[in-house]
């Protein structure tokens, strides 16, 4: 493989007036295994099309040898239908998905009776691709492509199901199925956790750190990143800072460069003002006018340092949302099902004000169901759900996202759903979310996934409902804004009922957790109802989540 596979030297790139990378400069070498990080629209996604070709830098190279194969896995799934998933991954993985194709083809071509004149060029195209393919390890691809699927959560049924029929969640695991299977030298992912429960996420982790490619990822799970990762590339004002280690140590080494930087930066401060203070106490005494101008001098040459830059993200002050009755929502004699699918066989669940219950389970369990029927997007089939008294629902979901409307501007997005709100109020509301100056300005339509997840947040809790229903809110969300979120609604006095598989949202707000796998052993189709928070569960089952052991 030679010494290096991708080196970006002096790279810069801008759009409009925004830099994102100013003479950024690295290297990946084989077996490599780096986390990318940076606050969302800091550039993570520009730098990976820029190494896969899809963007050219202003300035700078980008050194990628031809032989390396790289596989990009990214946040749009894009449509697949006409095909089995098996088939739509194994197509999609690169070349030794074609040649799998193309075999078929050609198999077919030998038997067709039409085609008897070419019979000897089929044979000998046939000859030339399956010695290519079987070089490449293809006669294991159906098995690895099956391995990989499975991992990811998919049951047998689903793998020769049509790939058409599937939500956009399980056409992302397609997507990141097809970069796995095709074995390349390079993985490039773009936050590949955001659509996994957590079975699949553990799955994945060993999948990497087994892996002999090398990998460049984003990720905003932050014990993920912890056990899969060596070193972290921080892109921070443009620049790509390098740590040798973990998250964690990337966490701790940051704070220790801030505080010397600021260290630094205060010491030079009080130089300098001691030096200005000799110029002007001396500058017209002429005994002394000769040292005076030296010190001038001295100054001029004397590099300044930048004070550090702050991004602190402080959780957002919200109003107190009025309050409910005690009982919040009943469930009674809950039956749903989806085809042959039995989800709930009469399921008996209630929530009262003031708790916050996690919903577990593992994949197909029913959870965004759950929260579907709670929030009166779903019906049950037979049962019957009972909202409280005064209740105020505020439910979230990936397709809140599709509320917002690309045309508008952030500030015009909320300015509209709170037209007699005061400005300075709107403006600190975005600020919290991360919307600072001139950002209100930018307009929807080019926001990554993560700051149209800070935006849609932002306006649920501007007016906050007393009744709070989430689905995987902190998907698209970078670290720093998952800390926030979790420090804004520790403080939240009403009633919470969320799925998320991110572990700093679950031991940071869960006090109940409701289990629809029964333990997560998969023994016990009943669902189990636990009193106590997250942390409590997880030490009295000894795993972190449905069938996962630590």
């Amino acid at each position: 493989m030679g010494r290096f596979m991708i080196v970006l030297d002096k790279v810069s790139k801008h759009y409009g007036r925004r830099l994102l990378l100013v003479e950024a400069s690295f290297q990946l070498n084989p077996g490599d295994k780096v986390g990318l990080v940076g606050p969302n629209g800091s550039g993570k996604s520009t730098l990976f099309r820029l190494i896969v070709g899809e963007e050219k830098p202003d300035d700078g190279t980008v050194q990628v040898p031809k032989r390396v194969a790289i596989g990009y896995f990214r946040q749009d799934a894009g449509e697949m239908s006409g095909r089995t998933v098996l088939d739509e991954a194994i197509a999609g993985s690169g070349r030794l998905g074609d040649l799998h194709h193309e075999l078929a083809d050609l198999e077919k071509g030998m038997s067709d009776p039409e085609r008897a004149d070419e019979l000897d060029e089929i044979l000998a195209r046939f000859g030339e691709v399956q010695g290519e393919y079987q070089q490449l390890g293809g006669y294991d691809l159906e098995a690895r492509a099956r391995e990989v699927l499975h991992g990811l959560g998919f049951a047998d049924s689903q793998i020769e199901g049509d790939v058409g029929l599937l939500s956009g969640g399980w056409r992302m695991r397609v997507s990141i199925a097809k970069v796995l299977i095709g074995k390349p030298d390079v993985l490039l992912l773009d936050e590949p956790t955001n659509h996994l429960d957590i079975e699949s996420i553990l799955w994945l982790e060993g999948f990497l750190r087994a892996t002999d490619a090398a990998v460049l990822m984003t990720c905003h799970d932050r014990d993920f990143m912890n056990r899969v990762v060596g070193r972290l590339v921080e892109i921070n004002e443009g620049e790509l800072v390098e740590y040798g280690g973990n998250y964690d140590y990337y966490d701790r080494e940051r704070a220790v460069r801030a505080r010397e930087q600021e260290a630094a930066f205060a010491r030079q401060q009080a130089m300098l003002k001691k030096e200005e203070r000799f110029i002007e106490r001396f500058e017209r005494h002429a005994a002394k006018a000769a040292q005076v101008q030296s010190r001038i001098k001295k100054l001029d040459k004397i590099e300044k340092l930048e004070p550090p830059r702050k991004r602190e993200l402080v959780p957002f002050e919200f109003r107190t949302p009025p309050r409910s009755g005690n009982d919040v929502v009943t469930l009674s004699g809950i039956c749903k099902r989806y085809g042959e699918r039995v989800i709930y066989d009469a399921f008996d669940f209630e929530v009262k004000r003031g708790e916050r219950w996690c919903i577990m389970g593992v994949n197909g369990a029913g959870k965004t169901t759950l929260l579907k029927m709670v929030a009166g997007v779903t019906q049950p089939d037979s049962g019957n759900v009972k909202l409280g008294a005064s209740l105020k629902l505020g439910y979230f979901a990936q397709s809140s996202l599709e509320i917002l409307d690309p045309m508008l501007t952030v500030y015009e997005q909320i300015d509209r759903a709170f037209p007699l709100a005061t400005t300075p109020s709107k403006r600190s509301l975005l600020g919290a979310f991360d919307f600072p100056g001139d950002e209100i300005d930018k307009r929807i339509g080019v926001l990554s996934g993560g700051e149209r997840s800070r935006l849609v947040l932002a306006q649920m809790l501007f007016d906050p409902p007393n009744f709070l229903v989430l689905d995987e809110p902190t998907n698209h969300l970078d670290l720093d804004t998952k800390e926030m979120l979790v420090k804004t609604l520790a403080g939240f006095d009403g009633t919470m009922l969320f799925v998320s598989h991110d572990r700093t949202f679950l031991k940071g707000l869960a006090t109940k957790v409701l289990d629809l796998s029964g333990g997560g052993e998969g023994t016990s189709r009943k669902p189990l109802v636990f009193h106590s928070s997250y942390d409590k569960w997880v030490e009295k089952t000894g795993h972190e989540a449905p069938g996962v052991h630590r």
